[in-house]
């Protein structure tokens, strides 16, 4: 078993048991849901919208080479300094270098799932780069020393009284639990850092190639101070964020907060296409657009899965299934978790040694029923299993052939199958005298789960009574 794998099962086993965790996130999933069916009914048609967005995505990914050349060049032309970044030591090298010849002392950043991809806050800091998260989310789990739980709320599993007293340790500053209250502990600190950072570093939520600018959305405004106040900013953004027009964020803006938040429209929106030109009175004196790969033009060349590139990060998927809501964001191991982090992981880090997050399902399929973009999520976890398991990826483990080569003849022979199943009623009524106990043969599943129970009558056994 991989590390990953092990580190998976342990936190999964820890978490799964814990009422207290499965409740916050339950309520918050609760709230989420409510709000998000009430805004989908402002749609004329949400299933034409879907198909719609699904369309345009997939004509992005197919056209990705063309797409990107034209946004480059638009967005190059206003001044913009464009990097193409192949994998994760690149990027991070590419912004360093940006940094020292800044000479820049602190960074500023809002939300961005890119820099988690590559660590970009651990090579910072070991730079010796003061680096400061925005985005509330981010800033609290940054004091924590996490990374974020969740694609769009990364300090869901926290409580009020849990940041309260973080801010007091933290900030010497938390006079109540309020909400409001603690945001403005929050923003009296990093006021004082959008001043002093030398660079400003943002993600992206689109790169539109016809017009060649960045969409940022978002709720609080700390990505407008961190593009605005510092002389030099910095996105760093997949090169899976294009989209052909500009017209189709009259789709995908009110889309991504719907899904996302649950919002009609979230309170800012802001294109940046370059930095300050003659006679604006704000912006970066200069610009850098990182474009980053690391590993999805490898995806991109599965035709096979190549639709789960048209992912928006709205987080829909994490929010309906159940086994995100209840191993938890950190079980993952990686910053993209939940059903899409499951399929994408394998292919941007190593299908061995991540395959275990592709078992992490329980294919009801209500990931794919939600995409706002129609990826077909429950359907590739199986392909990403099939791939593990190819001659060409990875053999099986001897306890995994094993147990292929009993359940194969079972299954093959009817008498066969029904005196398994026949023996496995009685082994059932025997189980019922040692529930719980340390011999209970089912321990291991029903510690977290219920044993289903074993149909008192198969349907070839009433198909027999039937006939007589």
């Amino acid at each position: 078993m991989s590390a990953p794998a092990t580190h998976f099962n342990e936190d999964a086993r820890r978490v799964a048991p814990d009422t207290r965790h499965r409740g916050i996130i339950q309520t918050a999933m609760g709230k989420y849901e409510v709000v998000r069916d009430q805004r989908k009914l402002l749609f004329q048609d949400w299933q034409g919208a879907r198909n719609l967005a699904a369309r345009t995505k997939f004509e992005a990914v197919n056209h990705l080479d063309t797409h990107l050349a034209e946004f480059a060049r638009n967005i190059e032309a206003r001044g913009t300094k464009v990097h193409w970044a192949s994998n994760a030591e690149q990027a991070r090298n590419i912004i360093l270098g940006i940094l020292r010849d800044k000479q820049a002392k602190v960074i500023v950043k809002s939300k961005a799932m890119t820099s988690e991809e590559i660590h970009l806050n651990d090579a910072m800091e070991h730079a010796g780069y003061e680096v400061v998260e925005s985005d509330l989310g981010e800033y609290i789990v940054q004091l924590r020393k996490e990374p974020p739980y969740h694609l769009v709320f990364p300090a869901m599993h926290l409580t009020r009284g849990e940041i309260k007293d973080l801010f007091q340790k933290k900030l010497n500053d938390a006079p109540s639990d309020d909400p409001e209250a603690l945001t403005m502990v929050a923003r009296r600190a990093l006021r004082k850092k959008y001043l002093q950072a030398d660079v400003g570093i943002t993600g992206a939520n689109f790169a539109i190639a016809e017009t060649g600018i960045i969409s940022i959305t978002e709720n609080e405004g700390n990505a407008r101070l961190t593009a605005a106040l510092p002389k030099t900013m910095i996105t760093l953004v997949g090169i899976e964020k294009i989209l052909p027009r500009l017209e189709d964020l009259a789709l995908f803006l009110p889309m991504l907060a719907v899904m996302g938040t649950g919002q009609a429209l979230t309170c800012y929106n802001t294109m940046y296409g370059g930095p300050r030109q003659p006679g604006e009175a704000d912006g970066p004196e200069e610009y850098h657009v990182v474009l980053l790969d690391n590993q999805r033009t490898t995806l991109l060349a599965d035709a096979e899965q190549r639709d789960a590139l048209g992912c928006i990060r709205c987080g829909a998927c994490l929010n309906v299934c159940p086994i995100f809501r209840n191993v938890g964001g950190h079980t993952y191991g990686t910053v993209y978790g939940g059903p899409i982090g499951s399929v994408i992981t394998p292919h941007l880090r190593g299908l061995q040694q991540w395959k275990h997050l592709s078992y992490a399902s329980s294919l009801c399929g209500a990931c794919t029923e939600t995409c706002p973009v129609k990826i077909d999520l429950h359907h590739h976890l199986l392909q990403n299993r099939r791939n593990a398991s190819a001659p060409t990826t990875g053999k099986p483990s001897f306890l995994q052939k094993l147990a292929f080569k009993i359940f194969a003849p079972v299954a093959n022979k009817p008498a066969l199958w029904s005196l398994t199943t026949k023996l496995s009623r009685i082994g059932m009524k025997l189980r019922g005298l040692v529930n719980g106990s340390a011999i209970d043969p089912a321990q291991a599943w029903t510690k977290t789960r219920d044993l289903p129970p074993i149909a008192k009558q198969s349907f070839r056994e009433w198909w027999k009574e039937q006939g007589k």
